[in-house]
């Protein structure tokens, strides 16, 4: 387990490293017909020259600050530690809404320790909102704190998100059974954004079949810090492979699981 006194130097160090990437991102999204862009391993899974520029700003800090945590980045993989802590980093979620002009992408800056998310970090430039929570210190969103909903699948919208690592049929049963529920839902490009306005009471809840690690913890510590629940994510040598992803509001948490086939999934 970390320790306060370390759990607050990282926090403080992942606040202003958020709003430092979130300006280099953003002047990047200003001038995005310019970038560089890549495919990676499918034609919707994108990487442009700001994803890697500010992943680089954000683990070369970490790096001087904290040189004995691990660090998981999307663009940049893994990079051993001894400290237990391993952070993990995605420099711009959602660069499909990015590289499109839409305002649904953000910074994500997480770290865990063996028992779970310690903190999460969660900025989104495009309307200066800075999501930050610690394990045992509550949610904050601009500095005010939040709390998920209070209510069940059908109090509000909730969140969903898939990708190429999992079929178009699997996808649309699970969309079926969620619609039979009654529940309303939405897609936006950002899993990490999702989670951060699970924390914030906007939407009910956030699922997704396989997620990264870099997507979904700095979103989970969010979540649990809210008074949310959340699937457990593996760890150790499982967290570098994708894995379901389920984050709610309590009264929401056991019908989603169920419907989407985590009922016997342990939590976090």
């Amino acid at each position: 387990m970390t320790g306060t006194i370390m759990t607050e130097s990282r926090l403080d160090t992942a606040t202003e490293l958020a709003r430092r990437a979130g300006k280099l991102a953003l002047a990047y999204f200003e001038n995005r017909e310019e970038l560089l862009v890549r495919q990676k391993r499918h034609v919707t899974d994108l990487v442009s020259q700001a994803d890697l520029e500010v992943e680089t700003l954000i683990r070369d800090r970490l790096n001087r600050s904290f040189p004995l945590d691990a660090q998981l980045g999307e663009e940049h993989g893994l990079s051993e530690g001894s400290s237990g802590v391993t952070w993990v980093i995605d420099p711009i979620d959602g660069t499909a809404p990015y590289l499109n002009g839409l305002p649904g992408w953000c910074v994500s800056i997480g770290a865990c320790d063996e028992d779970g998310p310690i903190l999460g970090v969660i900025y989104v430039p495009v309307l200066n909102e800075l999501f930050i929570a610690a394990r045992g210190q509550g949610a904050t969103l601009n500095g005010k704190p939040v709390r998920a909903l209070d209510g069940d699948l059908r109090s509000g919208l909730l969140g969903v998100g898939a990708n190429d690592r999992v079929s178009s049929e699997r996808v649309g049963r699970m969309l079926a059974e969620l619609s039979e529920a009654g529940a309303g839902w939405v897609r936006y490009g950002s899993g990490a954004l999702m989670l951060a306005w699970v924390a914030a009471g906007r939407l009910t809840g956030y699922v997704e079949p396989r997620m990264s690690a870099w997507d979904c913890l700095a979103g989970y510590c969010l979540i649990q810090e809210a008074g949310g629940r959340v699937l457990a994510f593996p760890n150790g040598p499982g967290l570098t492979a994708p894995a379901p992803v389920l984050g709610a509001c309590a009264g929401a948490y056991a019908e989603l699981a169920s419907i989407c086939g985590f009922g016997q999934s342990p939590e976090w």
